[in-house]
């Protein structure tokens, strides 16, 4: 079942009623209902809006993704349930105790996985660029040449132009590639909790200030999905300065979005979920590789 994902920008009243979440506007007193299990994402934008606890509780135990976005309208926090799995105990033992070979080859599937999307979205743009392919097969364990590096360089300035540069707090549209890729780490986090794993324990990035640490290693290969819509939105508006709620809309449509995993389609969320089951099973020696979507 494809959970829907809930965008709250109106001072609204949520809470829980049957097993529902109940949604009340709190100047004209409309009320809708939608059942727990529908859920996949909320997002709760408007400051004036309010949850109830029960609310919360319930939506922690289906493993929703609830995202708080602060006064500038950008998405900030989230609630991450820290029960999610029967023996998570155990894999939280095995992610820690992971050896460092393992977690080299680990981050070189992901790189290669990130590149070679990198390289599908510029095609399907019918954008040629022969050296992000050549790059794929030079991707060593751990990435110690940092062909991810390279990479990047050749993806946004094909995407973008060259005189584009990649910055958070840099020029538009960095703003609207920020946006969605605070939307996919909260994602991940949720699919990497519901697998039973510690976001904050990465295999490649590691930073004492950072409690998703795992979490950004793993959305990497999911960035050009991210790229796609981000485009899309640009195509039709130019000029766009400002993200308004239906241009949120349409990004939050990332985590709907059909992928592909061998011959099988699935929505993103579905994908993710794959994906971190697939690190579970590394973790426990039952597998050396992690299961990534790829660009068609």
């Amino acid at each position: 079942m494809i959970r829907r994902t809930i965008f709250i920008s109106n001072p609204v009243r949520l809470s829980l009623k049957d097993q529902q979440m109940k949604i009340e506007v709190k100047e004209s007193g409309q009320q809708t209902s939608i059942p727990i299990e529908d859920v996949g994402f909320l997002v709760v934008e408007n400051m004036q809006a309010s949850v109830s606890v029960p609310l919360l509780a319930a939506l922690n135990e289906q493993n929703v993704g609830v995202i708080f976005c602060n006064a500038s309208h950008m998405p900030s926090s989230m609630l991450l349930t820290l029960d999610s799995h029967s023996v998570q105990t155990e894999i939280f033992a095995l992610q820690l105790n992971a050896s460092e070979p393992l977690k080299k080859q680990l981050w070189q599937q992901t790189i290669k996985a990130k590149i070679r999307n990198q390289n599908f979205h510029l095609l399907s743009r019918g954008i040629e660029a022969p050296g992000l392919a050549n790059l794929v097969k030079q991707v060593q364990s751990g990435d110690t040449t940092n062909r991810e590096g390279m990479a990047a360089r050749i993806y946004w300035q094909s995407l973008m132009g060259k005189g584009f540069v990649r910055d958070r707090n840099g020029s538009p549209p960095n703003f609207v590639f920020n946006y969605i890729y605070i939307v996919l780490r909260a994602a991940v986090a949720r699919a990497l909790a519901g697998s039973g794993l510690l976001p904050a324990m990465g295999i490649h990035h590691h930073n004492r200030y950072n409690s998703f640490c795992l979490a950004d290693d793993i959305m990497e290969p999911y960035r050009p999905f991210a790229d796609q819509l981000v485009m899309e939105l640009i195509e039709e508006e130019p000029e766009l300065t400002v993200l308004e709620t239906v241009h949120k809309m349409k990004l939050l449509k990332l985590l709907q979005a059909d992928v592909s995993t061998g011959k099988q389609k699935r929505p993103l969320l579905l994908a993710l979920s794959e994906t971190t089951a697939s690190l579970a099973r590394c973790f426990r020696g039952e597998s050396r590789e992690i299961t990534y979507p790829k660009i068609n």
